[in-house]
């Protein structure tokens, strides 16, 4: 297992135009396994295989483990999101119908994520989409900071707490091992499997929202989930030893969040009153604990309050309206 180890990470840290066939690997590995011997493989959710003999020369690694169609639709869709959000906000001018929540989530998703960019060489390809991601998040909070008097505080409610807090226990549980990387990697997996949540609350809210461009950003950033998944099976099938639990259980998530919001266009949405339902439990126990410490409501705490009540009514005359 150390020497297979060993193997795969030689194979995945070569530059891409280099080839390295499994025997090369053998030949240098002795000196190389007590290395090892503490670590872990390189390969994100490889297992060691059961036998040398059968570990593929990188090319047909490569093709067969990372780079195919579904990978690359995937990420081109994330990056048209990208796109799309920052064009809307340029254009309009404003933050109208974008969530700021999700914005942080994801913001944290990549900066927890992309660490190996410091101590890992990889290949050009991975280094542009992982510095462009970190840096447009940044981009967009910045602007979220220069547009704060255009931002609707009312329709995002979603609480960032309640997903935080079950995306770090998750982390802690399923990660790999306790090494800082590897429970922010499992933590970063976990929490975009929920980020969009606070822009679809948004989106359920903001019935009367119809910009192109923030459509053009949701929709986006679900196919490009899609599509990775649609990776991971591929990947799957082609490596029997492939697994990743952790990617996996954040996607499904998503996926399903996704499909349902697809869903609510046509207005058979499962879950969005339910998730509306939760968002405002959530506001109101978080009301309570406020209430609890401070001995009072604030101010700003009694004006959404009321709010809370008065959006509470007003969408129930209007689920009353459409049921009729």
């Amino acid at each position: 297992e150390q020497l297979s180890a060993w193997i795969i990470k030689r194979l995945q840290n070569m530059p891409d135009d280099g080839v390295l066939l499994a025997t090369e690997a053998v030949t240098a590995a002795p000196a190389a396994v007590a290395e090892t011997a503490a670590g872990s493989p390189a390969l994100r959710g490889a297992r060691p295989f059961a036998a040398v003999s059968k570990l593929y020369n990188r090319a047909k690694l490569a093709k067969l483990y990372s780079w195919n169609v579904f990978r690359y639709i995937g990420d081109y869709l994330h990056l048209f999101g990208i796109a799309a959000l920052l064009a809307t906000l340029t254009k309009n001018r404003s933050c109208a119908g974008i969530s700021r929540s999700t914005q942080i989530l994801y913001f944290l998703v990549f900066v927890t994520r992309y660490l190996d960019l410091l101590d890992r060489s990889q290949a050009v390809y991975l280094v542009v989409f992982k510095v462009t991601y970190i840096v447009t998040s940044v981009i967009v909070l910045f602007m979220f900071y220069r547009l704060d008097a255009t931002y609707e505080r009312k329709k995002d409610t979603c609480s960032l707490a309640a997903i935080l807090a079950p995306c770090c226990c998750g982390a802690l549980i399923l990660a790999d091992s306790f090494e800082v990387t590897e429970v922010l990697w499992t933590f970063s997996q976990f929490c975009e499997g929920f980020a969009m949540v606070p822009q679809y609350v948004f989106c359920y809210r903001d019935r009367g929202g119809k910009d192109i461009g923030v459509t053009s950003y949701v929709l986006s950033m679900g196919a490009y989930r899609v599509f990775y998944a649609a990776n991971w099976i591929y990947k799957k099938v082609q490596m029997p030893h492939y697994y990743n639990i952790q990617s996996w259980l954040g996607a499904f998530f998503q996926i399903m969040l996704f499909a349902d919001y697809l869903l609510s266009f046509t207005g058979l949405s499962l879950l969005r009153s339910s998730v509306l339902k939760v968002d405002e439990q959530i506001n109101v126990v978080k009301e309570k604990v406020e209430m609890t410490v401070w001995g009072s409501a604030s101010g700003s705490s009694r004006s959404q309050e009321g709010e809370l009540r008065q959006r509470r009514k007003i969408e129930a005359e209007a689920e009353e309206a459409i049921e009729l």
